[in-house]
């Protein structure tokens, strides 16, 4: 089975819930939290790498919080998941490094290599084309526009 880690899907939860006010506010983590029903040291911890990664910005004080850095439209699945979790790939083969020496034993060998870099490269295109903003609106608009997406050939 192909998952993310728990980390990764609550961060996504979390990006959502600072979209979905549609005001761009900022919010503590504890008003996430309660939003999200992400427990707050789970919040906590993701709202820092996040920050760290630059979808966020903090404000410090008594009106503090997070909020932010860019428009839902413009954070894409992909490059949110990629921060929180290394990058992405099916198979050790898919994750070749730029150096191209790959970790995977069979690499030098194996007849399925490049059909793998195949497979990784659609999955990262799909999740690459869905923004935060797509995730806020109903599951039928995000599958007709990857559909469609796929109609006029992009992959």
């Amino acid at each position: 089975m192909l998952r993310m880690s728990k980390m990764t899907d609550y961060g996504i939860v979390v990006l959502s819930g600072l979209a979905g006010d549609g005001e761009g506010g900022t919010h503590t983590a504890r008003e996430l939290a309660e939003r999200t029903h992400v427990p707050l040291p789970s919040v906590s911890k993701v709202l820092k790498e996040l920050s760290q990664a630059g979808f966020l910005v903090s404000h410090r004080g008594v009106a503090g919080g997070y909020a932010l850095a860019r428009s839902p439209e413009s954070i894409t699945v992909a490059e949110v998941i990629a921060a929180l979790e290394g990058p992405m790939a099916l198979t050790e083969c898919g994750a070749q490094p730029a150096d191209g020496a790959g970790p995977c034993e069979l690499e030098a060998t194996c007849h399925l290599r490049g059909h793998m870099r195949v497979i990784n490269g659609v999955i990262h295109d799909a999740l690459q084309r869905l923004t935060l903003a797509d995730l806020l609106g109903p599951v039928a608009r995000t599958r007709s526009r990857l559909v469609s997406l796929r109609a006029e050939g992009r992959p």
